[in-house]
């Protein structure tokens, strides 16, 4: 025979499950998510060349639906659209990429000598704010610092002349990621389908769910894509007719420079404004140019780009981008932080569509 106390704790224990996972469908979301971020983390150095297939033919999927839409078979769509990404990816490996690696090699074996040009004018403040700062602590700040970057470049000196086994891997990625993308571009429907028949039936909440982040997560990547080659393309544009040193390597981190919201932008002033300083000084009408010129790209990439763009993205708390960059960056690194916005835009959805504790229940949907 049960006891009171017995049933009264049982009672509260069920009560407490319900209001948490109120029904099957909850459960099955909570179980793919689960499963998903464990397999994510763990395994993703193994699958990152699968992960980085799903997510470029989930971005080129929306040119071959668009091509589609123009009564363009979807055989020929993925032909022309797969076409055009192995040619862009060409162009990065063979054009650009020695480019941006004889550029940086070029700017980190004159660090010494920029730095040098900089110390007379930074060696002036000691005498503008004695209360602040002395000279011999400034030194040793100056010293400190082009130790550091000395020692950064020297890092990515020798970690671009990569070794016979990353030269290997590298080359495994190059032919097994563009196969892979074509495959899931050409057999998208078949893919889905064998993979749908390992999840839970009763995946209705999770259909919602992912139907709303969908054209969140499209928009913003997309959007993203677009957003760091006009900005590559505009500062390499401007920086080439200025006539500024290292113009591909800077128009590059311009480009990148997006992908963290707020602190990118600080952080790309700093190569920008110190290459043009150690070229024409601060008093050469040049240098007012490129930081007028500078301004102006930032000024069209936030006022212009950025509402043209992401004009149908979740609008997310600064806060909240900040922790999810934090957060997400801290797991995966450079992925985590450049799919920092589009995760904590699941997170938010999952969160909305979550069954509060005064709601129905969902009706079961096979």
């Amino acid at each position: 025979m049960t006891t009171p106390s017995y049933s009264s704790s049982f009672h509260y224990i069920s009560h407490r499950i319900q209001r948490f996972l109120p029904n099957s469908q909850t459960v099955a979301l909570a179980v793919i998510l689960f499963f998903g971020s464990l397999s994510i983390y763990f395994l993703s150095d193994l699958l990152m060349p699968m992960l980085a297939s799903i997510v470029i033919a989930y971005l080129l999927n929306g040119l071959v639906i668009k091509a589609e839409k123009k009564k363009i078979s979807r055989l020929l769509a993925v032909y022309m659209i797969f076409s055009i990404f192995i040619t862009c990816l060409g162009f990065f490996i063979f054009v650009l990429m020695p480019m941006v690696f004889s550029q940086t090699i070029q700017l980190v074996q004159r660090i010494p000598d920029i730095l040098k040009s900089m110390q007379t004018e930074i060696m002036h403040l000691p005498q503008m704010y004695p209360q602040l700062m002395t000279e011999d602590s400034l030194r040793k700040v100056i010293i400190s610092v082009q130790n550091e970057l000395l020692q950064y470049g020297q890092e990515i000196i020798s970690g671009s002349a990569a070794s016979v086994v990353g030269l290997i891997s590298a080359m495994i990625y190059l032919f097994l990621v563009p196969l892979m993308v074509y495959f899931f571009l050409k057999d998208k429907t078949i893919l889905l389908e064998w993979f749908l028949q390992f999840t839970p039936k009763e995946r209705y909440l999770t259909t919602k769910v992912w139907k709303e982040v969908d054209i969140q997560i499209a928009n913003y990547v997309r959007g993203k894509f677009v957003e760091v080659f006009l900005l590559w393309a505009a500062s390499y544009a401007t920086f080439s007719t200025l006539g500024l040193n290292y113009a591909m390597l800077l128009a590059v981190l311009m480009g990148l420079s997006v992908i963290i919201p707020y602190v990118g932008a600080t952080l790309v002033t700093f190569p920008v404004l110190g290459v043009a300083y150690a070229q024409w000084g601060l008093s050469n009408d040049s240098f007012i140019y490129i930081v007028i010129a500078y301004s102006v790209i930032q000024a069209i990439d936030g006022v212009v780009l950025v509402p043209f763009l992401f004009s149908e993205a979740v609008n997310l708390h600064p806060v909240a981008i900040i922790i999810a960059i934090l957060f997400f960056g801290g797991l995966w690194g450079f992925w985590g932080v450049f799919f920092a916005i589009p995760l904590a835009t699941v997170v938010k959805s999952v969160l909305n569509a979550w069954p509060k504790t005064h709601q129905k229940k969902l009706d079961r949907v096979y």
